[in-house]
């Protein structure tokens, strides 16, 4: 395994975690299920022929064992576990092609992490387009020193997605607008929705998450207020709020209360956002898919009221302020300024673009480099077109977004939190180059909604190394290219080992596993070999009908 050198706190968790510590075992095949979480039977991918998919529970400090079988037959896949640091085990991350090949059919991977920090968290295929059909599910891990444990009774998640179709469609020439598809539904919960037994005297923790694939959702409880406590499974001072907006990949976790005036069953409200801009009130906004739960109090009172939002206006997240205060980072050593639009490419195929430059996935995984080209690993050249940017260890990074589309995206960084230093609002246009007008104590998360034809200022430390990536979470525009690669203490991952397995999965694929990106170990600045241009067959998650 990794021979990566903690930072000196990673090392003081690590040795105050050993006491209590468990190991948490979860033996999967991934297999296709028939499954109808709309109402509209199809194939989905499951685990261990059943779907949804379970939830992986564990406490902080716990070492997490996936044994990984791929039973699919027709694909390959694989696991990334988001959110999740993966402190000393970059390798464990899960994108394919990035920290790992892809796990071709019948083959047997194992992933093994401690995940660092408590919090909602999920997992999900990081494979050609696929957790849109299924492979997802909750990552729960519990904090037994969690600030607000005794503020509640119960936990609930609730897990919104949408459900989409007609994916070819997206790149083709003929898509000259970009269009990504539309969801057709959104579903809560894969499906089996969500009805919390509501008691006065009680406080409830509901744990959000939106695994969709385009839209956000919106939430509203009746006329509760929320309790905000929590964003990407990082504490927050707690907030008061009666909407909230999960973009896709965003995690809240929220604390609801019966008021003491209730008597009834309420209903409580999830809107799929499709809108482009949900901020412009001037825009004509379409809400065709909505879920009703209930909050049930009186069991033998009807079900049957509906919440209804005239005009939604979540909470602004981005004021939102850290439970421990923490300050900003008063300066940077790396700026990483990314410019987001959409281009075509050489083949005239519709792509998305940073710095007009669409990430091209290679033939060696780019952590593989890293580890396998000796000091030339801090040249980018040797990655190809991933869009690498190498950062130096215990650098501050700050990330600019200018969202020059016009609508709201959000993206997501592995590997760490950020902090929100500024978001600014729609129309804002791109950032001025000039540091000002920052959030003292902003908030820290791993995915930030950018508003439409404006921008947001992001910065981290950069105290493990490893391979990460940012994108967009949007899963179309990951799949039409919208994705940088942080290549973070290069010199820290030189001579890195990987898993027999890992390896064996690689040979197996008949993908080379050292050398750049092209697997050259000889010359490795020698570009010949490379991808450069995206491929024009895309088949996305195809289920084979004779599998079932």
């Amino acid at each position: 395994m990794s021979r990566l050198t903690l930072p000196w706190w990673a090392k003081c968790f690590a040795l105050l975690g050993v006491v209590g510590a468990e190991t948490v075992t979860y033996d999967w095949n991934v297999t296709w299920v028939w499954a109808t979480p709309d109402g509209f039977g199809r194939p989905v991918i499951g685990i261990n022929n059943q779907w949804p998919c379970p939830t992986i529970h564990a406490t902080a400090g716990d070492v997490v064992v996936i044994n990984l079988n791929n039973k699919l037959g027709n694909q390959t896949t694989g696991l990334h576990f988001h959110g999740i640091n993966q402190l000393q085990t970059a390798n464990m991350d899960g994108p394919s092609g990035v920290t790992q090949c892809t796990i071709p059919p019948d083959t047997a991977v194992k992933y093994q992490f401690t995940v660092d920090a408590p919090g909602t968290y999920w997992y999900h295929s990081h494979n050609m387009g696929q957790y849109p059909d299924g492979l997802r599910g909750p990552l729960i891990v519990q904090d037994p020193n969690d600030p607000y444990k005794g503020a509640y009774d119960e936990e609930h998640i609730l897990a919104v997605s949408d459900c989409i179709t007609a994916v070819r469609n997206m790149l083709t020439p003929s898509n000259t607008l970009f269009q990504p598809p539309i969801p057709d539904n959104l579903t809560v919960n894969e499906g089996q929705g969500l009805r919390i037994n509501f008691t006065k005297g009680k406080t409830y923790r509901i744990r959000m998450l939106n695994f969709a694939a385009f839209g956000a959702a919106m939430v509203h409880f009746d006329s509760h207020t929320m309790n905000i406590i929590m964003n990407d499974g990082a504490y927050i001072k707690k907030q008061d709020a009666y909407q909230l907006r999960l973009a896709p990949a965003q995690r809240y976790d929220v604390l609801l209360s019966p008021n003491d005036s209730d008597n009834g069953n309420y209903p409580f409200l999830v809107s799929l956002d499709i809108n482009r801009d949900w901020t412009n009130s001037s825009a004509e906004m379409t809400w065709p898919h909505n879920y009703t739960g209930y909050l049930v109090m009186d069991e033998s009172q009807p079900l049957d009221r509906r919440d209804v939002v005239d005009r939604w206006q979540p909470i602004d997240d981005a004021q939102f302020q850290p439970y421990d205060g923490a300050a900003a980072y008063s300066s940077y050593q790396k700026l990483i300024k990314l410019d987001f639009n959409f281009c075509f490419d050489e083949n005239g195929y519709p792509r998305s673009c940073f710095n007009n430059l669409t990430y091209i996935g290679q033939q060696v995984p780019t952590l593989y480099s890293a580890a396998t080209t000796g000091e030339s690993n801090t040249n980018p050249v040797v990655y190809g077109q991933v869009n690498p940017f190498i950062v130096n260890y215990d650098d501050t990074v700050q990330i600019v977004v200018n969202n020059i589309d016009v609508a709201s995206h959000p993206f997501h960084l592995h590997g760490h939190h950020f902090q929100v230093l500024y978001r600014g609002a729609s129309g804002a246009g791109n950032w001025t180059g000039r540091d000002e007008n920052y959030v003292a104590n902003p908030p820290v998360r791993d995915t930030v909604a950018v508003m439409p034809n404006s921008f947001v200022v992001l910065r981290f430390r950069a105290t493990n190394p490893g391979v990460w990536l940012f994108h967009c979470h949007i899963e179309w525009h990951v799949e039409m290219g919208l994705t940088a690669t942080v290549i973070e203490a290069p010199d820290r991952l030189r001579n890195m080992t990987f898993p027999d397995d890992h390896i064996n999965a690689c040979k197996k694929a008949g993908t080379p596993y050292q050398g750049n990106a092209a697997g050259n170990t000889q010359n490795v600045t020698d570009t010949t070999g490379y991808i450069t241009v995206p491929p024009t067959t895309y088949y996305g998650c195809v289920f084979a009908s004779f599998l079932l």
